[in-house]
């Protein structure tokens, strides 16, 4: 058994940004009801959404945590979709119209972001 560990050097955090960003970008493209008007505003977004993970996300966690427990971690996507909601309505560049809206947008920017990390994962 192999223990890699990855810090978090600028380096990665620069291109987790990235990738975030392009997701970010790629998941309004894809949606009619999420607008993100410039890649500019999309590089914006994931470190706000990068900060609001850091700090927001964890409180509603522990807050929902019952609910969370219940659901088997289905909540978890409620929470994502309730940080994406608080992100569009700080960014002027980035709107999304509403609740079911900022749930999928959250699954279809995951998705990409698995597939885009997928190919520069170098391991094996």
């Amino acid at each position: 058994m192999e223990f890699r560990y990855e810090s978090r050097r600028p380096r990665n955090i620069f291109l987790t940004l990235i990738v975030n960003a392009l997701s970010i970008y790629a998941g309004a493209w894809l949606l009619p009801f999420v607008d993100v008007t410039s890649a500019w505003d999309a590089v914006i977004i994931a470190v706000v959404l990068s900060l609001l993970n850091v700090t927001i996300k964890p409180l509603l966690i522990i807050l929902t945590l019952p609910l969370t427990l219940f659901t088997f971690g289905l909540f978890l996507l409620v929470i994502n979709a309730i940080v994406i909601n608080i992100a569009a309505s700080w960014i002027d560049g980035f709107t999304v119209s509403g609740f079911w809206a900022a749930l999928f947008f959250s699954l279809l920017i995951s998705i990409i972001n698995s597939f885009l990390f997928g190919l520069g994962d170098k391991s094996e």
